[in-house]
């Protein structure tokens, strides 16, 4: 409700119109977005739907406790024309296909190979979302030996505080995943375990070069300093990878879109598939079979070893 704060904070509860409604609705839609992002530009079509959905859940108990006569946002909606540019927008902005995966995920992998954060974005492609990418730490998530796993537990990520001074109120936030599914352990994809077995090793000469001004934080990613990323960092370096690989560049949530896709297309079963995502956007009866352990994802293993074999 932070977008309800700024736009609707100094108006009277007594005093707010439809027509204020309808207002904020199309101010998140130009100029909404406070983070995750570029300031200033609007927010999605998703996220100013599920806005105004808890204005009026909030509005309806301020009717059941007699704050307010009515709910003044229980017939706005967001208009015909907003509907119509968003679906625009996001038919420019689409995953690699599946015929793009085969060719630009390998082309992105051969071309980073040299790179020092290749085993980063192997990570971002076998499908963890960018604040548990960020979030993932060598101890306590990432076991190298054996066959190899990683825990997804912990996520890092970017909230604005209207608490903090101006020009400084984004903050990093350290919590567990939004679900009970978003907490999982996946078994490693072998190019992906060697990646970051090599990783590890190249972080610890940047700490013996570094000597004190070395910031042991303990997570995956990080830079020569030890310093953690934020997810605005991870995704302007997949972007600077992107372009000079010569691949159509993505948004790191398209690229585990495409991966997610890909291994659904390629026999991998969709309980499983589910599992791995750490979303349960499939049917009831498939997400209550799924046990999201090492073993039993192990075919989803498999099959993105294959995608992401050039790496090895």
């Amino acid at each position: 409700m932070r977008p309800a704060r700024l736009f609707l904070g100094d108006k009277r509860l007594r005093l707010l119109t439809e027509e204020d409604v309808e207002a904020f609705a199309d101010w998140m839609l130009t100029h909404g977005r406070q983070r995750g992002g570029k300031p200033g530009t609007g927010l999605s079509l998703r996220s100013v739907r599920l806005t105004l959905g808890r204005l009026r859940s909030a509005l309806n108990l301020a009717v059941r406790r007699g704050w307010v006569a009515r709910n003044v946002a229980e017939h706005v909606r967001v208009s015909r024309d907003a509907v119509r540019k968003a679906a625009q927008a996001d038919a420019k902005r689409r995953p690699w296909d599946e015929v793009e995966v085969e060719v630009e995920v390998k082309a992105f992998i051969e071309a980073i190979k040299g790179d020092r954060l290749s085993g980063v974005m192997l990570l971002t492609l076998i499908a963890e979302r960018p604040a548990e990418v960020c979030g993932t730490r060598w101890e306590e998530d990432v076991d190298l030996t054996g066959a190899g796993t990683i825990a997804v537990g912990n996520t890092r990520t970017i909230v604005y505080d209207r608490s903090l001074p101006k020009g400084s109120r984004n903050k990093v936030v350290e919590k567990d995943p939004k679900t009970r599914n978003g907490r999982r352990v996946l078994p490693l994809p072998k190019p992906l375990q060697v990646a970051l077995v090599a990783f590890r090793a190249r972080q610890a000469k940047e700490k013996l070069a570094a000597g004190a001004a070395y910031e042991a934080s303990g997570y995956v990613v990080v830079d020569e300093l030890g310093r953690p990323f934020k997810t605005d960092k991870l995704r302007r370096e997949a972007h600077r990878l992107m372009s000079e690989a010569g691949v159509r560049k993505v948004r790191l949530y398209d690229a585990r879109h495409a991966c997610l896709s890909w291994m659904a297309n390629n026999g991998v079963p969709d309980t499983v598939v589910s599992a791995w995502a750490g979303h349960s956007d499939l049917s009831f009866t498939k997400r209550v079979y799924v046990h999201p352990d090492p073993q039993s994802l192990k075919a989803g293993s498999d099959k993105l070893g294959e995608l992401l074999a050039g790496a090895a």
